[in-house]
């Protein structure tokens, strides 16, 4: 297709005068594979369709959410039939009461849980609540986990363990981020001696349990337990974020995973997003009774939102909550993820191409390295430039991954073998062109 007829040029062209950089979320621009990014029409199933109506099997799935497939008939059902009784209503529904049932089923650490309308709602009152519950102000967070945009997350590693982060966008004062602590992902030394510091004024520990914003990286099993065993030590929280992880890599989310490994393991607050609300905008936070309600209208802690629990949202993550939990349906899915990442790794192999990867029920990522990184410093050693050639191969292909290579891969029920063929032989051809 010459530029002339590609479709997607002339609207990116509208959008950038209309809206900063063209997109109302930063890596949908493209800029940091360069080219012009594909403005979606529809989608069914494992496919999404762009203004050419060229077809993509996307590995993107909205982030996350799409664990089903797009357009799987009993979520359409259930928000048809919602949207017929209304929009929103600021007022109590039986829906949500039934969803937080489901989910509080699903993840045994949490007794309560509040919905809001997104992660970045999620996790700031996840954090100011922890703050309440303990009336402690300093958190840690780790350099390369996600959180999203509020102004005390926004923070990367300060000059030492004795000095908080710096702000890492412009709009954040320094004094907002003077509480927030920044270490390394899977650094024991640094948590110990960062605990040794400041334990006593810590409100909480907040960590991915799988980061999916430095691509794919877990957190050590020895690790996560010392971050248990230290929160517990000196009376702070530890707070998963399972926003991305929750429901995703499995039906017990990432917790359940540790779980199997560190017994009796549980977090004392879940940041939940994404599978939750199937598509919509629905997020939550949740945890032990006592601590939830410190919350208002029960305590001191404020939190509010005019579309939390909104009807037609609780509908579209009750139904997917529902659907997953069927037997069987997370065997699938793994085993459907573990054909496509053996598959790629297999490709680059045979091509001669530095590649590791990993994943875990519906959630994947690589990087174009010999073994996989533990912390963001070792995923910056990925050779962007190739990844980048790799990204727009893949897409010429008709295959979307993310745009950049700092994100994870998620498949779905509705991929099929064939989906999966289709991509590994379509990956092999890159790695192919990549050793010329």
């Amino acid at each position: 297709m010459t530029p002339s007829t590609d479709l997607n040029i002339p609207l990116f062209e509208r959008a950038k005068a209309l809206i900063p950089g063209g997109v109302n979320s930063p890596v949908r621009a493209f800029k940091a594979v360069g080219g012009t990014p594909r403005f979606v029409k529809r989608a069914q199933g494992a496919y999404f369709w762009d203004a050419n109506d060229q077809r993509f099997i996307d590995y993107i799935g909205s982030w996350g959410p799409m664990i089903l497939g797009h357009g799987h008939p009993a979520v359409l059902e259930a928000v048809q039939k919602a949207a017929l009784e209304g929009f929103s209503f600021g007022a109590p529904t039986e829906r949500e009461v039934e969803l937080a049932e489901e989910i509080l089923s699903l993840v045994p650490s949490m007794e309560m849980i509040r919905l809001v309308s997104s992660g970045t709602e999620a996790g700031m009152s996840a954090i100011r609540l922890a703050r309440g519950a303990t009336g402690r102000s300093k958190f840690i967070k780790f350099e390369g986990c996600y959180h999203g945009h509020a102004d005390s997350l926004l923070v990367k590693a300060g000059s030492g363990l004795a000095t908080f982060g710096n702000a890492t966008s412009a709009g954040v004062p320094p004094e907002v981020v003077q509480h927030t602590i920044v270490l390394e992902y899977n650094n024991l030394a640094q948590l110990e001696e960062a605990f040794a510091l400041h334990g006593k004024d810590l409100a909480c520990v907040m960590i991915e349990p799988i980061a999916g914003n430095m691509n794919f990286v877990r957190a050590s099993v020895p690790f996560m337990k010392r971050c248990r065993e230290l929160c517990t030590e000196f009376g702070a929280l530890l707070v998963l974020d399972e926003v991305m992880t929750g429901f995703r890599v499995a039906l017990g989310s990432a917790q359940s995973v540790y779980a199997r490994s560190i017994p009796g393991f549980k977090p004392d607050l879940t940041v939940l997003g994404k599978v939750i609300g199937g598509g919509m905008p629905l997020a939550a936070f949740g945890g032990p009774r006592a601590i939830m309600e410190h919350l208002a209208p029960l305590g001191a802690v404020y939190q509010a939102g005019t579309l939390s629990g909104n009807p037609v949202a609780t509908a579209c993550g009750l139904t997917t909550l529902r659907e997953i939990k069927k037997p069987g349906f997370f065997d699938a899915l793994s085993a459907r993820t573990r054909s496509l990442v053996d598959g790629l790794a297999q490709a680059a192999q045979d091509e001669g191409v530095p590649f590791s990867t990993d994943c875990e029920g519906g959630m994947f990522g690589f990087f174009l390295l010999p073994e996989l990184p533990q912390n963001y410093a070792q995923v910056l050693k990925t050779d962007s430039a190739r990844f980048n050639t790799l990204f727009h191969g893949l897409l010429d292909r008709g295959v979307y991954i993310a745009p950049a290579l700092y994100e994870a891969g998620f498949v779905s029920a509705a991929h099929t073998a064939d989906d999966i063929a289709a991509t590994v032989a379509a990956a092999r051809e890159v790695f192919n062109s990549l050793q010329k």
